[in-house]
């Protein structure tokens, strides 16, 4: 059966479920609750809040930070008690020390930003000094078109097929001239032939 302390804490609670409940001061309303604010609330809370801040600047309960260095910049040859983490037992640790200590990320020291900006500039400077040897020594297309002999007329498939260009076909001034102006790698020879195909 039941321990004596069971059923009296049962007949305990079942009282104090029976008992008549005080009226309550305000009636819940339905709908959002607001955040009660008053701007005297605020006026009087702000000096002590000022206080506190000249109490406390860096507002971490005037916990007294070591300098914020990380681990991986300390000597790994000294004599420390924790030789993993690097530090001391009993030395106090910055409150930071989650990205201060050994398992944190490492800072990038290997190279300076100037020295990464001269091997950039080097490198813009190569490629672009390639293209430019390239585009300056590189062979123009030859202004006038290449003939052939006969037109390649049966090779292209006899009368009613367009045939290649031959001797003696005239030369479209406009492409020659836009040429010349556009490339003055033309051979002398080219516009040589075209003062004598004109001449005749």
């Amino acid at each position: 059966m039941f321990s004596r302390r069971a059923v009296a804490v049962a007949a305990r609670s079942a009282r104090s479920i029976a008992r008549p409940q005080p009226p309550l001061q305000f009636q819940p309303r339905l709908g959002l609750a607001r955040a009660q604010f008053s701007s005297t609330t605020c006026a009087k809370a702000a000096p002590a809040d000022v206080e506190n801040q000249q109490d406390d600047p860096e507002m971490n309960n005037n916990y007294i930070n070591p300098p914020r260095v990380k681990r991986s910049h300390r000597d790994p040859y000294a004599d420390w008690d924790d030789k993993q983490e690097m530090r001391n037992f009993g030395e106090p640790v910055h409150e930071d020390n989650d990205v201060l200590g050994v398992f944190s990320l490492h800072d990038y020291t290997f190279m300076s930003t100037s020295r990464g900006l001269l091997l950039w500039a080097g490198f813009i400077s190569a490629v672009l000094g390639v293209y430019y040897g390239v585009s300056a020594t590189y062979p123009g297309k030859p202004s006038a078109p290449k003939e052939y002999e006969g037109g390649l007329f049966e090779e292209l498939g006899g009368p009613g097929a367009v045939r290649a260009r031959m001797a003696g076909d005239p030369v479209d001034e406009e492409q020659v001239t836009g040429d010349l102006q556009h490339n003055p790698q033309i051979s002398r020879d080219v516009v040589l032939n075209q003062g004598r195909e004109t001449q005749v």
